[in-house]
């Protein structure tokens, strides 16, 4: 099993288990948040509890160290402690990605992104916004990019669909359409 799919299914088990016990879900995220970018602040922190020479007793002595300072909810002490326990901290990185992707979706959002030719002023941005969370169902986080070489129109990209409006591909079906026909 891959790194992602162990992360994916620790990331599954803590959401379900936070909803359970009525727990906050953001918090919970903030923490693993937190826990993670102590790596990035401290890399010989990252070398020690990451390294697997290092034995399993002390890692997680150092672990339960850093809960204590940080005043952690119990599910995610319990959680990191698990990990410390398995040698998997390793995992952490992941685990709150996956864990921020479903709560995404346990809060029914998804995101979008949309590619133009020009920077969108807010109300453009609010519009499109509008009309793919009434063509998804669902509440979207829309992220931006400017891409000139589309021309004109908009890219939408949500999950692996992606929904293509730009000038570009309409030229690109008129090409097409016309080659066809002769």
């Amino acid at each position: 099993m891959t790194n992602k799919t162990a992360a994916i299914r620790y990331a599954r088990a803590l959401l379900d288990v936070a909803v359970k016990e009525h727990a906050d879900l953001e918090l919970i995220e903030s923490e693993l948040s937190q826990f993670a970018d102590l790596f990035k602040q401290y890399p010989s922190l990252e070398k020690v509890l990451l390294n697997p020479a290092v034995p399993v007793p002390r890692k997680r002595a150092a672990v339960a160290d850093l809960l204590a300072q940080a005043k952690f909810t119990p599910i995610v002490s319990k959680l990191l402690a698990l990990l410390a326990d398995r040698d998997r901290l390793v995992l952490v990185p992941d685990l709150r990605a996956a864990y921020s992707a479903r709560l995404l979706d346990f809060r029914g959002v998804v995101r979008a992104e949309v590619t133009t030719a020009l920077p969108l002023d807010d109300s453009r941005k609010d519009a499109i916004q509008k009309g793919l969370a009434t063509l998804t169902g669902h509440t979207v986080l829309l992220a931006t990019k400017i891409d000139p070489a589309i021309i004109g129109g908009v890219v939408a990209r949500i999950g692996s669909t992606v929904y293509d409006g730009s000038v570009t591909r309409q030229l690109e079906k008129m090409k097409e359409r016309l080659t066809d026909s002769v």
